[in-house]
C-alpha cells in the first residue's frame, strides 16, 4: 500500500512526526502500565519539571516547550489522580504553584528510576549509532523554528518570481476570461458559473469572501481563485483556474496553497470544495495540499453544480 505521508516528502514532515509520535507514545504508554501507574505519556514532561520545584503553569509551559492549554490539561488530570496540587505561591496571594504531592512525587522517584531509563534505551536501540546525531537534529529543527515558522519560510518561497495580487475590479476581467476558459473547455458554463463570473465583487467580495489572483513575469495575470462565504466560519474554494500558458509554472499550487492560509486568516471553521473527477490534475493538486474527500459535503453542497461529483473538505 502507497504511504503517502512518505511519498510527499518534506511538505508533510509535521505529519510524518506527528504519526512517528503516536507510534512511540503507544510503547512508552504500555510500559507505564506495566509499572503500575495511572499516569499517560503526556503526564510525563510536568512530572520530569516538578521534580526541581513547584512552578507556574506558565513556568511548565515555557520549561516543557508546550503550549499551555496543553499544560493546563495535563496539570488538570494529574489533580484528579493526587500526583500534583496547587498551593500558594509565597507572599503574592495571586500566584498558585503546581507542585508534586507525595504519591507524585513517588511517582517520579519510580519514573526516573526505572521507566525512563528503559524508554530511553529503547529509543537508543531503534536509533543505534546515530542517536545523538538523530537528538542533534531535533535541537536543530527547534532552534530554526524558533527564529522563523514553516509559515513565515513559506511566504518566503516562492517559485519562479509568481507573486499575489488582491481584487480589484480592474481585474475582473481576468476573472472571468481564465475561469470561462477551463470551464467551457470541458464542461458547459452553468447559470451558477455566470452570475458569479459575471459579477465577482457582488457574488464573493460583498459576501465577506475573497478573491486572489497570480502573476508571472512577463504573462502577467495566469491564474486566480475565490473564497466564497456561504455562512459563518463556512467558505467554498471556488473558481480557481490557470492559464495554459503557465503550466509547468507551479502557479496552481502556490496559488491553493495562499488560499489555505488566506482562510485560515479570515477565521475559516470550514473549507470545501466542489469539482469533478475528469479534473484530474486539480484532484490531485488537492489531495496533495490536503484536502479530503467528504460525502458529508457532497450531501450539503454537491446540488449546486450539475458537473459536481467530487465534494473535498479541508482539515484546518
Amino acid at each position: 500500500m502507497t504511504d503517502i505521508l512518505a511519498d510527499m516528502g518534506p511538505s508533510f514532515l509535521g505529519s510524518r512526526l506527528r504519526r512517528l509520535a503516536e507510534r512511540l507514545q503507544a510503547g512508552a504508554m504500555q510500559v507505564i502500565e506495566q509499572a503500575g501507574l495511572p499516569l499517560q505519556p503526556a503526564h510525563m514532561v510536568v512530572l520530569a519539571a516538578l521534580r526541581t520545584g513547584p512552578m507556574t503553569v506558565g513556568q511548565l509551559a515555557e520549561a516543557a516547550g508546550i503550549s499551555q492549554p496543553g499544560v493546563t490539561r495535563s496539570v488538570g488530570q494529574l489533580k484528579q489522580l493526587g500526583i500534583v496540587a496547587e498551593e500558594q505561591g509565597g507572599s503574592d496571594q495571586r500566584t498558585r504553584l503546581i507542585a508534586l504531592t507525595p504519591a507524585g512525587r513517588d511517582a517520579a522517584r519510580r519514573a526516573a528510576a526505572d521507566m525512563w531509563p528503559r524508554i530511553g534505551m529503547a529509543v537508543e536501540d531503534i536509533l543505534g549509532e546515530g542517536t545523538r546525531h538523530f537528538m542533534a537534529e531535533l535541537a536543530a529543527i527547534e532552534r530554526a523554528l524558533d527564529a522563523d515558522s514553516i509559515a513565515g519560510r513559506a511566504a518566503r518561497m516562492v517559485p519562479q518570481g509568481l507573486t499575489l495580487l488582491e481584487y480589484d475590479d480592474t481585474l475582473a476581467a481576468d476573472f472571468h476570461d481564465i475561469n470561462a476558459q477551463w470551464i467551457t473547455a470541458m464542461f458547459a458554463l452553468e447559470q451558477t458559473d455566470r452570475e458569479v463570473l459575471e459579477n465577482p465583487r457582488a457574488r464573493i467580495i460583498d459576501g465577506g469572501g475573497t478573491i486572489l489572483f497570480v502573476a508571472a513575469p512577463g504573462l502577467g495575470v495566469v491564474g486566480t481563485c475565490a473564497l466564497q462565504q456561504t455562512g459563518p466560519g463556512r467558505f467554498e474554494l471556488t473558481k480557481m483556474g490557470v492559464r495554459e500558458s503557465a503550466r509547468g509554472l507551479k502557479a496552481g499550487e502556490f496559488l491553493l496553497a495562499a488560499m489555505i492560509e488566506r482562510a485560515r486568516a479570515m477565521g475559516a471553521e470550514l473549507l470545501y470544495l466542489l469539482t469533478n473527477r475528469r479534473c484530474e490534475a486539480a484532484v490531485h493538486l488537492y489531495e496533495k495540499l490536503g484536502f479530503v474527500h467528504d460525502a458529508q459535503i457532497m450531501a450539503d453542497y454537491g446540488a449546486r453544480y450539475e458537473r459536481c461529483n467530487v465534494a473535498m473538505r479541508y482539515p484546518l
